[in-house]
C-alpha cells in the first residue's frame, strides 16, 4: 500500500475527536492497510488514523505478537497501574513518563466490521490507552509526569539484524 504522512504534534487534526467508523468501504481498507505500512516504516508499535491526518476512529497495534486492527474501539475495563516511558510517532525523538493502567480489556470491531474483544497487559495496555487516547484528540503529552526529554540510541542498545 502507501505511507502516509504522520501529523505531528501542534497540527490542529490531532486535537479533534474523531468519527465511528459506520461500514467498511474499500476506501476504509486501504486506509488501514496504509496505516499498518506507516506504523511498520516509523518502528512504532501503534498508530491512530487522526495521526495521518483521518478523523476516524480507527487504531492499529502490533506489539511484536501481531497487528490488531480496532475500528470504534472502546476501553470496557481496567486494573492496576505501571509507570513507564512513553513516546509517539506524533512527537519524534522525545518519551516521558506516564502512568497507565496495567490491565485493559478493550472491544471494537475488527477489518470485517466482526465484534472481537482484546485483553493486554503492559505494553500492549499502554499501547491501547495511548492509541484510543488520540481518537478523543487527547496526547500523551497532556500525562507526562515530569518533563519531556530527548531519546538517544546508544549503538550498542540497537539490535542487529542479520
Amino acid at each position: 500500500m502507501a505511507l502516509r504522512t504522520i501529523r505531528t504534534e501542534g497540527d490542529s487534526v490531532l486535537a479533534k475527536k474523531s468519527r465511528p467508523v459506520k461500514e467498511m468501504t474499500q476506501k476504509i481498507r486501504d486506509l488501514i492497510l496504509d496505516m499498518l505500512d506507516t506504523m511498520y516504516d516509523a518502528m512504532g508499535v501503534g498508530l491512530a488514523a487522526p495521526q495521518v491526518g483521518i478523523l476516524k476512529q480507527i487504531v492499529v497495534i502490533d506489539v511484536g505478537e501481531g497487528p490488531i486492527v480496532l475500528i470504534n474501539p472502546e476501553i470496557i475495563e481496567t486494573s492496576g497501574e505501571q509507570t513507564g516511558e512513553e513516546g509517539c510517532l506524533s512527537v519524534p525523538g522525545m518519551s516521558g513518563l506516564v502512568t497507565r493502567p496495567n490491565y485493559v480489556k478493550v472491544k471494537a470491531l475488527d477489518i470485517n466490521m466482526e465484534e472481537v474483544e482484546y485483553e493486554g497487559t503492559e505494553l500492549l495496555a499502554r499501547a491501547f490507552c495511548h492509541e484510543i487516547d488520540h481518537l478523543e484528540g487527547k496526547m500523551y503529552t497532556e500525562l507526562v509526569e515530569g518533563e519531556l526529554h530527548h531519546v538517544t540510541y546508544d549503538e550498542d542498545d540497537e539490535e542487529e539484524e542479520y
